[in-house]
């Protein structure tokens, strides 16, 4: 049945929106640090179990498909999302339900925040019918409407256009959600990124725009690819306004989230928050990373590492016990197992799959 579209109307000049904004926490050139962790609010004790459950899960996941990729069992494409799980947890944390996410290809981590199932996730991994697209677009193309999780994107920036036509079609209904568009540092550097600025910009959309910094794009530094370093001044010619973030420290996440998610809502528009993480692995799970010191991976894991921050402060400022943090393990552990299990017998999509979801099929009467 047609649904009748209501025109949207244009936003009237105003005064207000002929002003830059301003760049909240945007640093002036390349190299800056992002924020210090003491200037962000502290978690209580449930946040902080909730924020060291949902991140383990995702590095868990994470670990057992780059064991079964390593085993055959899963083929073509694996980008893994291990050292970046405080950005999109934290992010979540700041959400609300009917808020949308959109990212690239490193994308698992995003499915299991929007929880998505294990199982599910996992299945489409391996090509198997139980697959959230029952086996047909695999690590890169999953989807789930029920989850508000829109892909999942394997061509380069693309997303980026589709989060914002999500936030356009946000502000057309006027149902007070917002568009989180998920990219990289290099995607960051695409043309259609820029065209999805200008009007997300002009049309004041509520979209918060997300670039996860992990330093090395496909395999060249930031330092060497990019001309402006500090990707949260990748909006000021739309007047967009941007912040640097420590990517790798949940609170911080969820802190700037809030800021940006609460900006987008509000009418003000779209933002930027470039989050500053760091991937331990190579860009794909063919890439040895050699691009990069050993050294350097295992100072950041030392020293940065997002799920032991959380750790270290669920031991020391609240009292957990080793053993109530090894049974959230065991029970993460035991989700990922069971995931892996399914997913490894569950039957293949039959062969008359290969001609459903080509064509969208007309309504009936």
């Amino acid at each position: 049945m047609a649904v009748a579209a209501r025109k949207p109307k244009a936003p009237a000049p105003s005064k207000a929106a002929a002003k830059p904004a301003k760049a909240r926490s945007a640093k002036e050139g390349a190299g800056q640090s992002a924020p210090a962790a003491s200037n962000v609010t502290p978690f209580t004790k449930d946040e902080d179990l909730h924020a060291y459950r949902e991140m383990l899960l995702i590095r868990r996941f994470e670990e057992k498909a780059g064991q079964m990729y390593g085993m055959g069992l899963i083929g073509g494409f694996c980008h893994l999302y291990i050292g970046q799980e405080a950005v999109v947890i934290g992010m979540q944390m700041a959400s609300k339900d009917g808020d949308q996410v959109i990212t690239g290809y490193r994308d698992h981590g995003h499915m299991l925040a929007c929880g998505m199932e294990s199982r599910g996730v996992m299945a489409e991994l391996t090509g198997r019918r139980g697959g959230y697209s029952r086996g047909k677009g695999g690590s890169m193309h999953m989807f789930s409407r029920e989850k508000n999780f829109y892909g999942g994107h394997g061509i380069v920036g693309a997303q980026v256009s589709l989060g914002t036509g999500l936030a356009f079609a946000d502000w057309y209904r006027g149902d007070n959600t917002v568009s989180m568009t998920y990219f990289g540092d290099g995607a960051a550097n695409q043309g259609q990124v820029y065209e999805s600025f200008n009007m997300a910009e002009l049309w004041k959309l509520p979209v918060v725009f997300i670039i996860e910094n992990n330093r090395y794009a496909m395999g060249t530094a930031v330092s060497r690819a990019s001309a402006q370093t500090d990707f949260s001044r990748r909006g000021v010619s739309f007047n967009i306004p941007g912040e640097q973030v420590d990517g790798m420290d949940v609170r911080a996440v969820r802190e700037a989230g809030q800021r940006a998610i609460d900006h987008a809502r509000s009418g003000k528009g779209p933002y930027i928050l470039e989050m500053q993480t760091y991937r331990y692995r190579g860009h794909s799970m063919s890439d040895p990373a050699k691009y990069r010191s050993k050294d350097e991976v295992q100072r950041m894991r030392e020293e940065h590492d997002p799920i032991e921050q959380v750790r270290a402060r669920l031991v020391r400022e609240f009292k957990v016990g080793e053993d109530e943090l090894k049974a959230i393990d065991a029970k993460v552990r035991e989700i990922v197992n069971d995931a892996a299990e399914f997913a490894t017998h569950d039957p293949e999509p039959d062969v008359s799959e290969l001609y459903t979801d080509i064509l969208l099929e007309p309504a009936q009467g």
